[in-house]
C-alpha cells in the first residue's frame, strides 16, 4: 500500500473526502517525525511504537573499488510492533 492507496483507506474508513484524509495522513506523519526528531518515543497502545535508534560508526567496504571506507554514526527511526497488530496479522 502506497501512500495515495492509504489516504483513500482512511476517507473509505472514517467516511472523510480525500482531501481531509490527506490532511489527516500529512499531520500523522509530521507529528510522529517531529517527536522523533526531539528524541521522544511516539506509543500507539496496541499498534506500536515508534523510536529513534542509535546506530554505531563502522568499516565498510566500497562495492566498486573494494577500498575501506568509515561509515559515520548515526540515528535512525525504529518501529516496534504492539500485541495486538501481531495478533491480527496471524
Amino acid at each position: 500500500m502506497n501512500k495515495s492507496e492509504l489516504i483513500e483507506a482512511v476517507a473509505a474508513s472514517a467516511n472523510l473526502s480525500k482531501a481531509d484524509a490527506g490532511k489527516a495522513v500529512d499531520a500523522f506523519t509530521e507529528s510522529v517525525s517531529g517527536a522523533l526528531r526531539q528524541g521522544e518515543e511516539v506509543t500507539l497502545v496496541g499498534f506500536g511504537t515508534f523510536t529513534v535508534r542509535d546506530r554505531a560508526a563502522r568499516t565498510g567496504r566500497n562495492p566498486r573499488t573494494g577500498e575501506s571506507i568509515d561509515i559515520p554514526a548515526s540515528k535512525m527511526p525504529g518501529f516496534k510492533a504492539g500485541k495486538a497488530l501481531k495478533d491480527s496479522i496471524n
